[in-house]
């Protein structure tokens, strides 16, 4: 069956000589993936454009019951991503987002709500240019909601802990538990009041900046196994050394 898709662009691995997969976060489907075929022609590098890291395109596909990767084509862009794909800063957000959208959507199915959101923040960082330091951060705080990992920021207290393994603020964290002491804990409850439209207001140093990432990206990791290593989170990090 052929029908109409949009999505996002997450990432793209070679597949073969020929091919290579697209991941792509559909507002119809969720999660699929498509073979792209590879080339040096103009059109194969015209192609190439269209699947950056968190590119909007529409296209059309074939999707067969049964089989894990589709066919698409008729591939056009939605929004043109002039700043993403020039700013080495935003490509860089771009990539890591891409790469740990990829691995913490699992889901098959269609969830207008994560679609949305992931959109949002698509058409900000390639919009704006105020508090992109901190994009990432505010970015993957708030997807919590979206994934079902969303901390309960409203158990927090001045002196509290915050259990990660039950995503809640404690007096006394259970045995075997990972934590986060009081100090660490009160950024948790921080971040709470960031949003995109107040990001630019908040000031960290690099070091307070790539530690809230680290922190992150530990309580992802117990909430989804699968995220693992990334290869694009220390180059971001070094993008923010200063």
């Amino acid at each position: 069956m052929v029908e109409t898709l949009h999505g996002i662009v997450l990432n793209v691995v070679k597949y073969n000589d020929r091919n290579n997969i697209a991941r792509i976060y559909t507002r119809e489907r969720g999660m699929t993936a498509f073979l792209v075929p590879q080339g040096n022609t103009q059109a194969a590098r015209r192609r190439r454009a269209l699947f950056m890291p968190l590119s909007c395109i529409a296209f059309e596909a074939r999707i067969t019951p049964q089989r894990d990767i589709g066919t698409l084509h008729g591939t056009r862009r939605t929004t043109v991503p002039i700043s993403i794909t020039s700013d080495p800063v935003k490509t860089a957000i771009a990539l890591f987002l891409g790469e740990l959208l990829t691995r913490v959507i699992v889901e098959q199915e269609r969830n207008e709500p994560l679609y949305d959101f992931i959109e949002a923040g698509v058409n900000l960082l390639e919009n704006t240019s105020r508090g992109i330091a901190n994009f990432h951060i505010c970015f993957l705080f708030h997807l919590g909601r979206f994934i079902g990992i969303q901390p309960d920021t409203a158990s927090y207290a001045p002196g509290r802990h915050f259990d990660m393994d039950e995503g809640t603020f404690v007096n006394t964290v259970p045995r075997g538990h990972h934590s986060l002491p009081p100090e660490e804990a009160r950024v948790i409850h921080l971040l709470d009041r960031m949003t995109f439209a107040n990001m630019h207001l908040f000031r960290f140093n690099h070091h307070e900046r790539n530690a809230m990432l680290d922190t992150i990206l530990a309580y992802y990791r117990l909430h989804h196994s699968a995220l693992g290593a990334m290869r694009s989170h220390d180059v971001l990090k070094q993008l923010f050394a200063r």
